[in-house]
């Protein structure tokens, strides 16, 4: 049966990032949308993928990929990833610096935190493997943009 709070922290984990973006812009929403949506599609190919391998586990019985990990992708996944892709796109150095401190924070300090309050744990990875699961996945968004930008720019109207 989901808890009470595992229910609450879903209905946050999805609603605040997307209401974040209503102070993107809509110029901004447009230009960096496609890499967002490419990136969330991946990240739940990777999530089943570590869903069979047991990378993590939930708390909460019976085990459900749509209630467990799909909120993670729909939730925080894409958004973050367009406020980053604003902030940081066309500065290599700065994308990877802000992608390694987000990534670090979820990995090391959130993850700890969601342990302690019986949402998930990490089951077959530490946190510095688990890190790295998430921070690679930073590159594939900035070379699918990368490209997006270059096939837009050089596409006659």
């Amino acid at each position: 049966m989901t808890s009470k709070k595992h229910k609450v922290f879903n209905l946050i984990l999805i609603m605040i990032p997307w209401l974040s973006l209503l102070f993107i812009g809509k110029k901004t929403f447009k230009r960096y949308s496609f890499a967002g949506v490419f990136i969330s599609i991946f990240e739940i190919i990777n999530h089943i993928y570590g869903h069979q391998r047991k990378w993590w586990k939930f708390y909460d019985k019976p085990k459900s990929f749509l209630r467990d990990e799909l909120p993670f992708d729909i939730g925080p996944y894409m958004p973050l990833s367009l406020w980053i892709l604003k902030f940081s796109y066309g500065y290599f150095k700065r994308f990877v610096l802000v992608n390694v401190f987000a990534n670090a924070f979820f990995a090391f300090l959130f993850m700890p935190f969601l342990k302690k309050f019986k949402i998930v744990r990490l089951n077959r990875l530490n946190y510095f493997q688990f890190f790295f699961y998430i921070h690679y996945k930073a590159y594939i968004l900035y070379g699918v943009q990368y490209l997006f930008e270059k096939v837009r720019i050089n596409r006659p109207f």
